[in-house]
């Protein structure tokens, strides 16, 4: 049965070898690019198009037309080829068509070479785009999946291929366009009739073997076409394990010519041998970058889940208040037998359809469940929770990481499944720590807060949050994150002060002092700020001459070339306007020398200062002390729960680690 697939959903696939069915309200032309784990393309040679149809494992069409078939053999692709999009583009001159909205909606439709159905998908919704990266095949967890992307793009192909990384965009869009024209083309043949009309959705076509599109017969081949390069070699559809074996000599259709239905069809694929999840099976470099990486695409398989879900949600409940209008819509209708039976279909409908979003979005979330479990053991010190077995192990780092656990990430529909929420190192920008009561709306008993009180052992109660617990939680959490910023540093190469004015963060900072990290406590006053903003401003400014200059051995003695982390409490007070000046120079400037900031700060007390400080809140990153839903995704835009890293409650683990931190300094300078 195929699987009728909304933008953003994805479905697995129990084959490699498949075949691409494309229909559309007027010629397009199609294309794929094979790009990596990121979706990038490394150059040209990664594109199949209508000028290079063939590349290793993909063949498509010469032509622009209605109906395309598209062959692809995943298992023939290179190891670095994690993702296959396939794109439809409308050719200048061919046709009426300038936009896809002007016709009906292009239909895509992944079959097994024998023509079972396995996806299918409609992009609805087109408007001014003349080209749409159509779906893709993405390799995930050893395994392939195909996923509904719909992506337009109003400035043509070369937008699209642009936005893929190709540098020769435009020349490679031109190469198409030229290769369309020139009349590159073979008989396509027309899709067949669908079977039956289905009543919950339109008419597909029904798989099978078509008859040949009427019109004129396919012109000679170009001598100038290339045609004995490696690339050029026709799809091999054998095991990969036999391929070192001469092919048999029988003759293979070409894709998109017309099909002998008395040919004997292909044997089945074999679907891939079913395997778990397997912590670092993204791409990169090392196990740290593929972790990086894996975490980064349960990310994103979340979203799109989600999104999926969401969308066939609003779906279901717009029909159903549609079926309802017209069911009521004629007076005399509206009481009686048929009218029940009218509201009870549309009912059925709608429930039918939610049941299926949902049972849909339970099977990816079971797979990212499945692969979280595995992951979540798997991670390094800079990654992993404080409740992680890898903390107790730790020692000091010999190299930076590449990234940091900043919390935990979720969605309101799958509340138990957590993604960590990483951010690259250095810092590009500061942290602003909320502990402002003001910024959490009260709705009532919070399934979070739950949570945070039985998994970090937190006093939240459910009534309205307390101004004096949001404080302590929200220090407690600046001191988690430095902890962690030290002890993922080689010893030595990382430092923290603290500006607070009015004494009061000592309790929370005993974990610092006492185990020497933190030299000495703070000095308060308006005093004890300048000082610090003095020192930090100058090393600022030195350091950057020294860099622009080349001169980095020419730094004085006590200027330190560690990075920093500068936690600020209490603000504003104990600022003046100078000081203002100097902690915003230190936002701006600070990153690109290794000085980051760390505000522990309630925006409702400083609006007196009004635009003064806006570009200061802007270029900060908001981070809370407790749950909550402020975090939005660019893709969807849907709204994540951040949940801060706390250690549970009553462990030691912070200080304890502080402790090793410490010890590896005295090593260093003994």
């Amino acid at each position: 049965m195929t699987a009728e697939l909304v933008r953003g959903q994805n479905h697995p696939l129990d084959r490699t070898r498949v075949e691409i069915r494309i229909t559309a309200g007027g010629p397009v032309v199609a294309a794929v690019t094979l790009g990596d784990a990121h979706g990038r393309l490394p150059g040209t040679d990664a594109v199949a198009h209508p000028g290079a149809p063939r590349r290793t494992g993909i063949e498509v069409p010469r032509q622009a037309a209605a109906a395309h078939r598209l062959a692809v053999d995943l298992g023939a692709l290179p190891d670095a080829v994690h993702r296959v999009s396939v794109l439809l583009a409308l050719p200048t001159g061919i046709g009426a068509l300038t936009t896809f909205g002007a016709a009906a909606p292009p239909s895509v439709q992944v079959t097994g070479l024998d023509g079972t159905g396995l996806a299918g998908y409609t992009l609805n919704g087109l408007g001014a785009e003349s080209a749409v990266v159509a779906v893709e095949l993405y390799r995930r967890a050893g395994a392939w999946k195909v996923r509904a992307v719909g992506q337009g793009y109003a400035d043509g192909l070369a937008a699209l291929l642009r936005d893929q990384g190709l540098p020769q965009a435009a020349e490679l869009a031109a190469e198409i366009e030229e290769a369309v024209g020139r009349g590159h083309a073979r008989a396509v043949p027309a899709p067949a009739p669908a079977a039956a009309h289905r009543p919950d959705g339109p008419a597909h076509p029904a798989p099978g073997p078509a008859a040949p599109a009427p019109g004129p017969a396919a012109p000679a081949p170009d001598p100038a076409a290339p045609s004995t390069s490696p690339a050029a070699a026709p799809v091999d559809y054998r095991h990969p394990e036999r391929r070192s074996t001469p092919a048999p000599a029988t003759p293979q259709p070409s894709v998109g010519g017309p099909v002998d239905p008395a040919a004997p069809a292909p044997p089945p694929s074999s679907p891939p041998a079913p395997s778990g999840p397997v912590a670092g099976d993204a791409a990169g470099w090392s196990m740290e970058e593929r972790l990086y990486n894996q975490v980064w695409g349960m990310f994103e398989d979340l979203t799109r889940s989600v999104a999926a879900y969401r969308s066939a949600s609003d779906f279901a409940e717009s029909r159903l208040e549609q079926e309802l209008d017209a069911a009521l819509s004629d007076p005399r209708d509206r009481l009686g037998t048929a009218a029940d039976a009218a509201r009870a279909a549309a009912r059925d409908r709608h429930a039918a359809l939610v049941t299926q979003a949902r049972a849909a979005l339970d099977r990816d979330l079971a797979q990212l469940a499945a692969e979280s479990e595995v992951v979540e053991p798997a991670l390094p010190p800079a990654f992993a929770r404080w409740d992680s077995p890898v903390w107790q192990a730790h020692r000091s780092a010999q190299q930076r990481p590449m990234a940091l656990r900043l919390g935990d990430l979720h969605l309101p529909e799958v509340p138990d499944l957590r993604i960590p929420m990483l951010v690259r190192l250095p810092l590009e920008r500061g942290l602003w720590i909320d502990c402002g009561p003001d910024a959490y709306a009260w709705r009532g008993p919070d399934p979070d807060r739950a949570y945070a009180r039985r998994e970090l052992g937190s006093a939240l109660t459910d009534g309205p949050p307390d101004e004096a617990e949001l404080r302590r939680l929200s220090l407690e959490t600046a001191v988690a994150l430095a902890a962690r910023l030290l002890a993922v540093h080689p010893a030595g190469e990382f430092a923290v002060q603290v500006i607070d004015p009015g004494g009061t963060t000592l309790p929370a900072l005993a974990p610092l002092l006492e185990t020497g990290v933190l030299p000495a406590a703070p000095v308060p006053g308006a005093a004890g700020v300048a000082a610090v903003l003095e020192g930090l401003t100058r090393r600022v400014d030195l350091v950057q001459m020294a860099v622009r200059s080349r001169a980095a051995d020419a730094l004085p003695p006590d200027v330190d070339t560690a990075g920093q982390l500068l936690i600020v409490h209490d603000f504003p007070h104990g600022f003046d306007d100078r000081a203002l000046t100097r902690l915003r120079y230190l936002a701006d400037e600070g990153p690109a020398v290794g000085v980051h900031l760390l505000m522990v700060a309630d925006r409702a007390r400083a609006r007196e200062y009004g635009p003064v400080l806006d570009p200061l809140w802007r270029s900060l990153l908001r981070i809370t002390p407790v749950p909550d839903a402020h975090l939005a995704d660019p893709w969807v835009g849907h709204a994540w729960t951040y949940e801060p890293s706390l250690a549970p409650r009553g462990s030691q683990v912070v200080r304890q680690v502080l402790g090793r931190v410490a010890e590896a300094r005295r090593e260093r300078r003994s």
